[in-house]
């Protein structure tokens, strides 16, 4: 993907606070047991995470890092065990009517819109079938017709009676959004939502997701592996490392100018990046042996080239856990190194073209 000017020109977001959060995490926390006497996994571990309205944030980390179960306990469909989700301000209740509900407000849109969609539902019938589940009582072809639309799917009725299989892969995810947008949300969780489709049809379904937080208000937080997409589409980015977010800040702040080592490894690799690309060691430690101090200290180039050591920070580094600290302009980010130089240039390896 990239890292061009946003799709359809994002809006820029309001500064900090300008706006109360629509959904927030605080402290949140999911841990699974392990089985036979094994150590319990911390799959995230003490998040806190907000969106606005009208906001699109990018969750952005390698795979295992955490981020789906994250997206998943925001849904309502894992419980933390302990922290809080907070929906316009009121706890999320995750247990009878008020999930229901919830969970008509806040909609889910997949990464493989196949397997999203049962092949013996036509399209109408896909659409339909979310209004259905939460009793709709009003003009329900009128609806579907008007969710087809909004996904970019006109005439709607000529896709009425078609079925997956008789869609291009764009399609299909059109119908799947429109699937979440029938409901008419106020957020929707993307989970890698161009991941399966072409790079010529990926452009067409960031664009629609623009379009929508602009005629809809509609906020997003969309879940991705891929920098490039975060800056075609986020107006804020968090990057989540092995259960916990250590950097956020607005896109272009955080994409041209990181702090945190693990964000510039991930910027290091795309195609525009400037320098050698950084070569993480070894995989993401197991969630159930998370590491003391800063747990990306094992796989930081930072510590492993010295600079963490000329900075006096190496000790801590190892040693220290350090919670996401204040980093300016609306950016935080919890690396000891990155707060030993507040004042230094912070130029990342990947810089945005022009």
């Amino acid at each position: 993907m990239s890292t061009t000017p946003p799709v359809g020109g994002a809006a820029p977001p309001g500064p900090p606070g300008a706006a109360a959060s629509l959904l927030s995490a605080e402290t949140l926390q999911v841990v699974f047991p392990g089985r036979r006497g094994a150590a319990t996994a911390r799959a995230v571990d003490g998040v806190d995470l907000d969106i606005r309205p009208g906001e699109i944030v990018a969750l952005v980390g390698e795979s295992g890092c955490g981020k789906t179960t994250l997206a998943r306990s925001l849904l309502g469909l894992v419980p933390p065990t302990s922290g809080r989700v907070t929906f316009g301000g009121e706890p999320l209740d995750y247990a009878g009517r008020a999930l229901k509900a919830y969970r008509k407000r806040v909609q889910l849109v997949l990464q493989d819109p196949s397997g999203s969609l049962n092949p013996r539902h036509t399209v109408y019938e896909a659409v339909a079938e979310g209004l259905r589940i939460h009793g709709y009582a009003g003009d329900e072809r009128a609806a579907v017709s008007e969710a087809l639309s909004r996904a970019g799917l006109r005439p709607p009725e000529r896709f009425f009676l078609r079925y997956p299989h008789e869609l291009s892969g764009g399609q299909r995810q059109r119908v799947v959004i429109a699937g979440a947008l029938v409901l008419e949300p106020e957020l929707i969780v993307a989970d890698e939502p161009v991941a399966s489709l072409d790079a010529s049809v990926r452009g067409e379904i960031l664009a629609l997701l623009l379009r929508l937080r602009d005629e809809l208000g509609l906020s997003a937080l969309v879940v991705t592996h891929d920098l490039g997409l975060a800056w075609n589409i986020a107006d804020r980015v968090a990057v989540m490392y092995l259960g916990r977010i250590v950097e956020t800040g607005p896109v272009e702040q955080l994409l041209t100018a990181p702090r945190h080592p693990y964000t510039r490894a991930l910027l290091s690799v795309l195609p525009e990046a400037q320098g050698e690309p950084v070569v993480l060691a070894g995989e993401p430690p197991d969630p159930s042996n998370v590491p003391s101090g800063c747990r990306f200290h094992v796989r930081c180039h930072i510590l492993a080239s010295g600079e963490a050591e000329r900075a006096g920070v190496a000790e801590a580094c190892r040693t220290v856990d350090l919670p996401v600290l204040d980093g300016g302009g609306g950016a935080q980010v919890a690396c000891h190194w990155a707060a030993a130089r507040p004042g230094e240039d912070r130029g990342g390896p990947a810089r945005a073209s022009a």
